[in-house]
């Protein structure tokens, strides 16, 4: 059964806002985004994202609009190690199965659902193909995810990420509400 829903942030990272249409169920996800930022120069980024069986992505359609150009990413991912950006070959994701589209809570969503890490105790380190925004670069990047237990707004879930460490909060349906630094969860 799916679950259709609505998300919203105030994302003070980029100084804008993101709002995400969500489609979720039985281990799938899709999205459909919107976003403006301000920092480092004023742009609006636009996603679809599709996921496979278990919240692996599938696919990752990204276009960032700017004063002086726009930017567009077509990542694709294969479902058995292989990763494209607009066709190409990207070596060094082999063990990646999820992307983290950069100043976008919405992308940690989906190793804490597949792990059930908003709901038990767990700790899972993960290749992830990460895409920075504005630029709409690709690179690989491990990051680790670990359940802390219970916070103030929902599950907190320690991320991890070479020296960088922030302690995000999830609401029941695996979903960030608080990611300090990066992003609040407007009501």
């Amino acid at each position: 059964m799916s679950t259709s829903r609505v998300l919203s942030w105030s994302v003070t990272a980029s100084g804008g806002y993101e709002t995400a249409w969500v489609e979720d169920g039985d281990g799938v996800l899709r999205a459909r985004g919107r976003a403006v930022g301000t920092t480092p120069e004023p742009y609006w980024v636009s996603y679809e994202l599709d996921t496979a069986d278990g919240f692996v992505t599938r696919r990752l359609r990204v276009t960032v609009e700017g004063a002086a150009r726009t930017r567009s990413l077509d990542l694709r991912h294969d479902g058995r190690g292989g990763w494209t950006a607009d066709g190409e070959r990207l070596p060094g994701f082999g063990d990646a199965l999820d992307c983290d589209l950069g100043l976008s809570p919405l992308t940690n969503a989906m190793p804490v659902l597949r792990h059930g890490l908003h709901r038990q105790p767990g700790e899972r380190r993960l290749l992830m193909a990460w895409v920075s925004v504005p630029a709409l670069t690709v690179r690989p990047s491990w990051q680790t995810y670990t359940y802390l237990g219970p916070g103030r707004r929902g599950t907190r879930v320690r991320f991890a990420s070479g020296t960088f460490r922030s302690d995000l909060e999830f609401d029941a349906d695996g979903y960030v509400v608080d990611y300090p630094g990066l992003a609040t969860r407007l009501a």
